[in-house]
């Protein structure tokens, strides 16, 4: 058998966003290919019935979001397909022939839901002010693109985030009319512009653009989420109130008559962000966390009667947050709520009454990691990862019974690899009972001695399972001879709101505790070598590794991954200064020495521990600037150190980078630890050419140049 090596996530297929057909009889999901330096992604089709997925769309561009009409005669999706890099809407006639565009617009499609009646799609668009004044928002010549402002002027708190900066654009509501949408396609309009030429640049220079078949129900400074459909003539959506709306956690959900163009408000919910669901009687439910400490509590659904008034809780005797990760929808009847928590390792999907009447009852998932569901008449349709794949589509009966593998994308990869079983370890920390899991190399032999790298998850309030997006990092750490330990300390999501809330002003020295407890459990083994561990992590998990070697020299080598590691560098950059406000009820001018206390820079003097830190140019959640900062305290105090930086990332790197990325990335991590372990013959990755082992060296990945700035 063959062992994992990160160069194979070039050979890793992954599946995403299932969505089950009206009838039943078909999931639909984006099947999604590594290649050199960028990613094909297109949508299969998968027969309840069995036989194999079949691939529904052209590989042209990165199509994403399928979703059925009601009727299941139609599939709307989103692409990039022909050139264009702004996500358009295109629907595909389910029983044969070619999708068509029905959307060339400036601001790109995303959050797509069809109405009830099929008539109508909403979605959401992010455009300035100017794009929509000039009806660029509603139809552009495809060869237009904005250019970046000249100086970037700056008025908003939250300015940038994910990877790009807003630069004026706001997210909006709108509806498609879909039959006059194919009829305006199929007459060749081209979405209002007949291909360019004088009157081509007419309109990009600001003329309005007529497209009746598109409207726009939202307007305004302010961003607009979450849309989806109560009855056939209804869009519910959310926005931030406030006089400063990105300083708020308040969202208003309104109701939007897309006949009358009359809205109503209908209630208020805090949290974070927002998820809705709607009926066509005019319930909708609403993901609510509770303002204190927001970000440390457990996220609810709420539902909201607009008949009666009445608001529940149906999720309230359940001791577990949210999934951020996946939405909740309303079950084929309307009465029950489907929805996912972190649970214990898992990621698993219960189901509710919407009017509180039962207590949520656990569906499916022990063992698993649900990716995504998708809840039809008769079945649901999961993406699921367990420790033995990377993750394929299966469907059960409404109950979670029955349970049927309808893919098998990495078969043919897997059948030759060497894939381990982790073991949980269950172990107590301060008196607390807490859980992790062991994964030894592939030819592990009990009478051997092996090296030890513990990971330590991002968050901080998130969990880890044996699968998921840490599949095949875990495997690849295996195979190169390392045992790999991982756990949820305090502060983890799936163990209870007080388990997550432990941390509490405390992100470094809790998590640190229950985490050495862990690694001396483990280290009690007789094939672990004590003399011979590592530690690594990001965002949340790069802060605790920075926090580790300021506070232990018990770890032969670190390497600390998109962290944070000045609290107030941190806050003042961020998109994400809420979490320093509710995790230590602080911020800069309140508790200065507590944030500097509580930064892995102030603790730098202390550090012995050789430290590869590694961050990306365009992180905007966790930004470059406190890397920096946590590298120059290395270098000015003799640690041995380098810096990675990588172009055009983001902090979704290590899950949606580019391939070229992802794989020199885990190859630097492996090559820092062997040439600090006594159990590989290599030398120091300082001592070594700058490519020396690396992808990069044998073609156009990774390190494209001195620019990386090691």
């Amino acid at each position: 058998m063959n062992r994992i090596t990160a160069a194979d996530y070039h050979d890793i297929v992954r599946v995403s966003d299932p969505d089950l057909s009206p009838d039943s009889e078909r999931v639909a999901f984006v099947h999604t290919t590594p290649t050199d330096d960028a990613e094909e992604a297109t949508i299969y089709v998968a027969s309840i019935g069995g036989g194999d997925p079949r691939r529904f769309t052209i590989a042209d561009g990165v199509d994403s979001q399928p979703r059925w009409s009601p009727d299941g005669d139609r599939l709307a999706f989103v692409s990039t397909r022909g050139g264009d890099d702004r996500q358009q809407l295109w629907i595909l006639p389910t029983d044969g022939g070619e999708a068509q565009r029905v959307t060339q617009i400036v601001g790109g499609v995303s959050d797509l839901e069809w109405s009830p009646d099929g008539s109508r799609l909403c979605f959401i668009q992010r455009v300035t002010a100017d794009d929509r004044e000039t009806g660029r928002d509603l139809a552009v010549d495809p060869a237009y693109e904005s250019e970046a402002p000249d100086p970037r002027v700056i008025d908003r708190t939250i300015y940038r985030a994910g990877t790009e900066y807003f630069d004026g654009k706001r997210s909006h509501v709108y509806v498609l009319d879909v039959e006059a949408a194919l009829e305006r396609e199929l007459s060749g309009s081209n979405g209002g512009f007949e291909g360019g030429g004088e009157e081509g640049e007419k309109k990009k220079e600001g003329d309005p653009v007529e497209n009746e078949a598109l409207e726009r129900l939202t307007d305004g400074d302010r961003d607009y989420t979450a849309p989806t459909w109560g009855d056939e003539r209804t869009v519910y959506y959310a926005s931030k109130l406030g006089d400063d709306p990105d300083d708020s956690v308040t969202h208003e959900i309104d109701a939007h008559d897309v006949e009358s163009d009359a809205v109503e408000s209908v209630t208020q919910t805090t949290g974070w962000a927002t998820q809705l669901a709607a009926t066509d009687d005019g319930r909708v439910a609403y993901a609510y966390t509770p303002e204190e400490k927001m970000t440390m509590r457990q996220t609810e659904i709420r539902v909201h009667d607009r008949s009666s008034g009445e608001q529940t809780t149906p999720t309230d005797p359940l001791d577990r947050t949210l999934d951020s990760d996946t939405e909740f929808e309303w079950g084929p009847e309307e009465e029950s709520l489907y929805f996912a928590t972190p649970d214990e390792g898992s990621v698993v999907v219960w189901s509710v009454p919407g009017d509180a009447s039962e207590e949520p009852t656990r569906v499916y998932g022990d063992g698993v990691t649900v990716e995504g569901f998708s809840v039809g008449e008769d079945a649901i349709a999961y993406v699921q990862s367990e420790w033995d794949h990377p993750g394929d589509v299966f469907v059960s009966t409404r109950g979670g019974h029955e349970a049927t593998r309808l893919s098998r994308v990495n078969d043919e990869y897997l059948s030759d690899r060497a894939v381990r079983e982790p073991e949980e370890v269950g172990y107590e920390s301060d008196g607390e009972s807490l859980q992790g899991w062991v994964l030894a190399p592939p030819d592990f032999d009990p009478n051997e001695r092996y090296p030890l790298v513990v990971e330590i998850h991002g968050g901080p309030h998130a969990q880890w399972t044996t699968s998921g997006t840490m599949w095949h990092e875990f495997q690849t750490l295996a195979a190169r001879g390392y045992v790999v330990f991982w756990a949820n300390p305090r502060g983890s999501t799936g163990y209870g709101e007080d388990h997550a809330t432990a941390i509490e002003r405390d992100w470094g020295g809790v998590t640190l505790t229950d985490v050495l407890a862990g690694v001396d459990a483990v280290c009690d083994r007789e094939y672990v070598d004590e003399t011979n561990q590592f530690v690594t992590g990001g965002s949340f998990g790069g802060f605790m590794t920075a926090w580790t070697v300021g506070h232990t020299d018990r770890f032969r080598a670190a390497v600390s991954q998109r962290g944070v590691y000045d609290l107030t560098g941190f806050y003042g950059s961020t998109d994400a200064f809420k979490l320093v406000e509710g995790d230590f009820g602080a911020t800069p001018w309140e508790d200065p020495e507590l944030l500097w206390e509580q930064s892995p820079v102030a603790h730098v003097p202390a550090v012995e521990t050789p430290t590869l830190v590694m961050h990306s140019d365009r992180d905007y959640r966790t930004p470059a600037n406190t890397a920096e900062l946590f590298y120059l305290g290395l270098k000015k105090h003799g640690v041995e150190t380098r810096l990675v930086r990588y172009p055009r990332e983001g902090h979704e790197l290590s899950r949606s980078g580019e391939p070229g990325h992802v794989v020199d990335r885990l190859e630097r991590i492996v090559r820092w630890f062997d040439g600090y372990s006594d159990h590989h013959e290599a030398a120091p990755a300082l001592e070594r050419e700058r490519d020396d082992g690396l992808s990069a060296s044998d073609g156009d990945g990774g390190e494209h140049s001195d620019s990386n700035d090691e």
